[in-house]
């Protein structure tokens, strides 16, 4: 049996004693180091995955196409009030064209400046 006793093997390893932790090296100003990755390594911020752009989903086409043997179904929707749900191949094959002609036409998803009324 071995004299030196192994560290657990879960959890954080402890510091050997007698260090503290690190800390960053003073700047030409005085404060810390600047923060880079390597010496000409460009370090990109990486974008924030919770910012608001101001989109928002208008229209859904929710496709169940199971496989074979089983009735394929399709419902579209839309925030201006479209509710439509089709089931068999031919029906649903129809409803999919119709959702993407309703792309082009639903006045929440077309700019309508410049129509004529």
């Amino acid at each position: 049996m071995s004299a030196h006793p192994h560290p657990p093997l879960e959890g954080p390893t402890p510091a050997p004693a007698g260090t503290s932790p690190a800390e960053p090296a003073p700047g030409p100003d005085g404060g810390g180091a600047a923060k880079v990755v390597a010496e000409g390594v460009p370090s990109s911020v990486r974008p924030d995955l919770h910012a608001d752009d101001g989109r928002r989903p208008i229209a859904w086409l929710h496709i169940n196409a199971p496989g074979r043997g089983v009735t394929p179904s399709v419902r579209s929707w839309c925030q201006c009030g479209r509710d439509l749900f089709a089931a068999g191949q031919t029906r649903a094959l129809a409803l999919i064209d119709d959702h993407v002609q309703h792309r082009t036409l639903c006045p929440l998803l077309v700019p309508q400046e410049g129509k004529a009324a």
